[in-house]
């Protein structure tokens, strides 16, 4: 529950702090005394946007800080995951600079505004008039339905919703891939007779494969066209080499080197000098005989084919055509444009069985989903009745005896995040007639009541530790604000209930009075807060009933309404 709250430098609020009680607490003041801006500054506190603006004093930084007691509420798995350390005693600030900036802090660590959103509901209800006209919206009154499933002793936990969103999010996520596939599948269909062209002329030019070394089938025969271009020339060239290297008849290289080696061979073995040189000159014949015979071998391989070099040049054509045609320099890229048509082709083929086998998932999917949401109906109607049953007591004593309420729920044309149905709250406030739509038929004191009979029927099972009612008495008055102030002080037995209220029979049911009040000096005004005593309490009461000062017959009907 709410404990304290502290508020420095925020619109007419200098520095303040209110203590809470654990009871029903009346919160009363002025109509511009600045009432409102509690819940203001509370609200950033529960992650509403920060706004410089805010800031009385432009030079100096907002603070609001609350603590709150929360013990019991199942809240350190939250922590946990945000890596906040985790107490029952829980301290939250927000903090405005004048740069506009904010920052917001839970047990002194840093945090970020969604894990405040995400804390918020589980520690306030903060029920303003406005809430009041979403009574007409079918997505609220289908939160009523589930949250009165999930408080409800006898529920499982709100299970039913849950499960229904785990199979629409399965189904949904199904559903967008298919329908991507299809799309896909629709667009490929369109461009598959020109990728097989294109796939057909490359694998038609037989480029081999990376992994082979085909890759390099240009170089080669570029290689290759030069050679035959010029074989006459190379072959000659070598022929030549050849002879001079080892001809008989000429000074060739090879007969004068034997001589040589036959001179000395006679001298060897008696002079070392010479030994030395005619082992060196028998390496040298190795090595020249070798060179001789590989350039008589290599001219008489190269011959000059004209068919051969037709194949070649055309070829190579083939080859830079391909490489003009598809933007790239190389075999290799045109084998690599080759795989992928050919990966592109084999997954247009493959596209209506993996579609086909999509689709029946989805059907599966959908099927669930149906269960899903056919249990969570059931669980709807049922929560319908015990609303539908359980409100009309506290309508009776709200003055409303013949009033009558019932839910009904009717299924959508599509499954929806919240299921297949739509929800109606049907209402008359009267004896016959026929019961239409509170949009339509209730005024808005009725349903600011209906509202009350719903927040204390779910509170009374609830674990939130604290709802803030923001003047949900409009409308009302006499006995019935009298209602309406028991009903909360019934509902504060279970919870923490603060009223703002300009009503005094609701003030003086309640357990702890703040007083919210201005005060003006010669340059500005401040709104200030302060717990009333009980003689001041009486005094207050008194005062809403009549006027300041408070009449002798005020003063003795507040004390009558305080003991009552």
């Amino acid at each position: 529950m709410l404990q304290t709250l502290h508020i420095e430098n925020y619109a007419l609020i200098r520095e303040t702090d209110v203590t809470f009680g654990d009871g029903f607490v009346a919160i009363t003041g002025e109509t511009g005394a600045g009432k409102s801006i509690l819940l203001g500054a509370l609200g950033l506190l529960l992650g509403q946007r920060a706004d410089a603006a805010v800031l009385a004093d432009k030079e100096r930084k907002c603070v609001v800080e609350a603590r709150f007691d929360i013990a019991g509420l199942g809240l350190q798995s939250l922590f946990d995951e945000a890596d906040v350390d985790y107490d029952d005693l829980l301290i939250l600030r927000r903090e405005i600079l004048p740069a506009g900036k904010s920052r917001a802090f839970a047990n002194d660590t840093p945090v970020q505004l969604p894990f405040l959103k995400t804390l918020a509901p589980r520690l306030i209800d903060i029920h303003s008039q406005h809430q009041t006209f979403t009574l007409a919206d079918s997505h609220f009154r289908l939160s009523l339905l589930d949250t009165l499933n999930s408080v409800s002793a006898d529920s499982v936990g709100g299970k039913p919703l849950k499960s229904y969103r785990q199979a629409y999010t399965a189904y949904s996520a199904l559903k967008r891939e298919l329908e991507a596939l299809t799309d896909e599948e629709a667009r490929n269909r369109k461009d598959a007779d020109y990728l097989q062209f294109q796939f057909a002329e490359l694998d038609d030019a037989h480029l081999g494969s990376t992994s082979d070394g085909e890759a390099d089938e240009q170089t080669l025969l570029e290689q290759e066209s030069q050679l035959l271009a010029h074989a006459e020339s190379v072959r000659e060239a070598l022929s030549e080499a050849a002879s001079l290297m080892d001809d008989e008849e000429g000074q060739s290289i090879l007969p004068r080197l034997r001589q040589a080696r036959a001179t000395l061979s006679h001298i060897a073995s008696y002079h070392p000098a010479a030994e030395a040189l005619l082992a060196r000159i028998d390496s040298a014949l190795i090595e020249l005989d070798d060179i001789s015979n590989e350039l008589q071998h290599t001219a008489d391989g190269v011959t000059y084919s004209p068919e051969r070099q037709q194949q070649v040049d055309e070829r190579l054509a083939l080859l830079y055509r391909l490489e003009k045609k598809h933007g790239v320099d190389s075999v290799a890229a045109l084998i690599a444009l080759r795989d992928e048509l050919d990966a592109r082709l084999q997954s247009i083929s493959s596209l209506d069985e993996r579609i086909q086998e999509l689709m029946e998932r989805v059907d599966r999917a959908f099927a669930k989903l149906q269960t899903a949401a056919d249990v969570l109906t059931d669980s709807r109607r049922k929560a319908a009745k015990k609303l539908s049953d359980g409100i009309l007591p506290t309508l009776q004593a709200l003055g409303m005896p013949e009033a009558r309420f019932n839910v009904e729920l009717t299924p959508t044309t599509t499954y929806g995040p919240t299921g297949h149905d739509a929800a109606i709250f049907l209402f008359n406030a009267n004896r016959g007639g026929e019961m239409r739509d509170i949009a339509k038929v209730a005024s808005g004191g009725e349903l600011s009541r209906l509202m009350l009979a719903i927040k204390s029927m779910l509170t009374s099972h609830s674990l939130l530790p604290t709802i803030i009612f923001d003047e949900i008495d409009t409308g009302v008055s006499g006995d019935i604000s009298v209602a309406v102030g028991t009903i909360m002080s019934h509902m504060a037995e279970h919870m923490q209930v603060v009223a703002i209220t300009h009503l005094p029979q609701i003030a003086a049911k309640a357990s702890q009075h703040l007083k919210v009040y201005k005060e003006t000096d010669s340059d500005s005004t401040v709104s200030r807060i302060r717990e009333l005593a009980p003689k001041d309490r009486i005094t207050e009461v008194a005062t809403m009933l009549s006027s300041d000062p408070p009449t002798a017959a005020a003063m003795q009907t507040a004390r009558e309404l305080m003991e009552s």
